[in-house]
């Protein structure tokens, strides 16, 4: 079977993907993060080991907002500057349409393994902010100093780098193959043009059902950041994780979060994805002046 890919992924067909990746990636993730982040910090707090009221409740939910707007351009930048290469490297290899999912599954879990490497220390700031878990006002280039100062590198700044791969990939795995399968399918479906708004209803669909799958992985990967050095080595893996939170709250611990970790990715994918496809329009016009 012919691929049909490249005829409705005219977005995507800039004179230098890496460049309009980078742009495009860091745009939507910047914007997508800021509008959202209340969100994000409710359910960072609803998954907490102190609890929703002891970690601020509806207090500060701007805490941490900072490093989440100073990370999120690069992250998703990098992210889909390393997705788009891979996936315009690997498509050539796929003879069929059949073989495109794995492409992007390969592809996605490349991004999300180098995206870690900025956005594991963003999230260990952002979420110890959001916990309250220092007092005062300590800033985020405070709090990553003193975990680094007391922790080191692998257990200070990249606590929990395992556990983020271990949840950011397969989410990746069920969200790109899904958002591009309905992307491919779109105007045969509903027999209308692909346009940025309808690139946002596939992102939201796709990342909606990615995160409440997903959901207990994010649990554990909370869990982790938020502890301190001896907590942490006391706690284990993430699979011994799980089962004391089971132990300890049933499957409602074990999906804690969920109401808002799927309003938040559904809506974030839907802004993401929309402003994505948007700006590679935009860069694409101002290319063919």
């Amino acid at each position: 079977m012919e691929l049909e890919e490249a005829t409705i992924t005219a977005p995507l067909a800039t004179k230098n993907i890496y460049w309009s990746s980078l742009i495009a990636g860091g745009v939507a993730g910047l914007v997508v993060d800021v509008v959202l982040f209340p969100i994000d910090t409710i359910k960072t707090r609803l998954q907490s080991e102190r609890g929703f009221v002891a970690s601020g409740g509806f207090r500060g939910v701007y805490k941490g907002l900072a490093p989440t707007a100073a990370g999120s351009a690069p992250t998703s930048a990098l992210f889909f500057c390393t997705y788009e290469t891979m996936k315009s490297h690997l498509r050539q290899y796929a003879t069929s349409n059949d073989q495109l999912p794995y492409v992007h599954m390969v592809s996605a879990a490349a991004a999300e393994v180098v995206a870690c490497l900025i956005r594991v220390p963003i999230e260990i700031a952002k979420q110890r902010r959001q916990a309250l878990l220092h007092k005062g006002n300590a800033s985020s280039l405070e709090i990553l100093y003193g975990a680094l100062k007391k922790e080191g590198i692998r257990k200070g700044l990249y606590r929990g780098f395992g556990t983020t791969v271990m949840r950011d990939v397969p989410f990746s795995l069920i969200q790109f193959p899904l958002w591009e399968y309905f992307k491919l399918h779109w105007t045969e479906v509903t027999g209308t043009a692909l346009t940025p708004l309808s690139v946002a209803i596939c992102g939201a669909i796709s990342g909606g059902i990615a995160a409440g799958l997903t959901t207990p992985l994010d649990v554990a990967k909370t869990r982790i950041m938020l502890a301190e050095q001896l907590e942490s080595n006391r706690m284990g893996g993430m699979g011994r994780i799980l089962r004391n939170i089971y132990r300890e709250r049933g499957i409602r611990g074990v999906f804690a979060g969920f109401v808002p970790r799927v309003t938040w990715i559904t809506l974030g994918g839907a802004i993401f994805f929309g402003m994505y496809d948007l700006t590679l329009r935009f860069l694409n016009a101002a290319e063919e002046r």
